[in-house]
């Protein structure tokens, strides 16, 4: 059972590491569903996080429809991917007709060149999830990344395990959204996915001493990734493949 984790910081990764994780799926702006990492984090990530390392390519929040320009910064951003020595990339990209983007995939994925492609979570946001299943199976990607189109992995499950079925091991379908420790196992036995996807997060309280009580919209404090959260998942994993 392989646990992915998707840490917003070379902090996150870090601990992911240390905590037991299999892979990091490396990002920023977790809380608006994820963007690409700065050069820095990706950069001092490559140097020091020694398990697989996969960097999300979105060069912002919101939908999945990319302009050339947005274009041009992901193709940018898996160039520098490919330079740093990264294991894989994470994209994805949706016509307005919510179909798969297949022209703008075939050149990120080309882009890639050797690292291994997951399909982001672009696929639940997608039309027709059978249809985008054989898309993102044709065009060559290892995993694609999905709650089975809910909000939840957990709300999704009958369709990742519908999923996971008709890949029939063309691709791995990979759970991701709301999993933690108390819901994996029972996900892994009704999906019969053998990897997961958690951010595994707890808040950070700020140690600044002063304040300023105007400023509600910048609060200190921020999230990163939970050593504890991901020991418990991997154990609840390491159980279920024990069994």
């Amino acid at each position: 059972m392989a646990l992915e984790i998707a840490a917003g910081s070379l902090g996150s990764a870090l601990a992911a590491q240390a905590a037991g994780a299999d892979r990091v799926e490396l990002c920023e702006g977790l809380s608006s569903g994820g963007t690409t990492p700065s050069y820095g984090a990706l950069a001092l990530a490559r140097e020091r996080v020694r398990i697989p390392l996969f960097v999300l390519v979105r060069p912002r929040a919101g939908d999945f429809l990319y302009d050339s320009r947005e274009v041009d910064v992901m193709l940018r951003d898996i160039e520098m991917c490919v330079r740093l020595g990264c294991d894989g990339v994470v994209i994805g990209a949706l016509q307005a007709d919510g179909g798969i983007d297949l022209p703008l995939c075939e050149r990120l994925v080309a882009a890639a060149g050797p690292l291994q492609v997951t399909f982001h979570r672009a696929f639940d946001a997608a039309r027709d999830q059978a249809q985008a299943l054989e898309q993102v199976i044709a065009l060559g990607c290892q995993r694609v990344l999905t709650s089975g189109a809910q909000a939840t992995a957990v709300e999704g499950a009958d369709r990742i395990a519908a999923l996971a079925r008709q890949a029939a091991g063309r691709v791995t379908v990979m759970p991701g959204a709301g999993i933690d420790a108390g819901n994996v196992t029972a996900l892994a036995m009704q999906t019969g996915a053998r990897e997961f996807h958690a951010s595994a997060k707890g808040s950070r309280a700020s140690s600044m001493g002063f304040r300023n009580p105007a400023l509600q919209g910048l609060a200190p404090d921020w999230s990163e990734t939970d050593p504890a959260r991901v020991r418990a998942l991997r154990a609840a994993l390491d159980a279920v493949s024990r069994r």
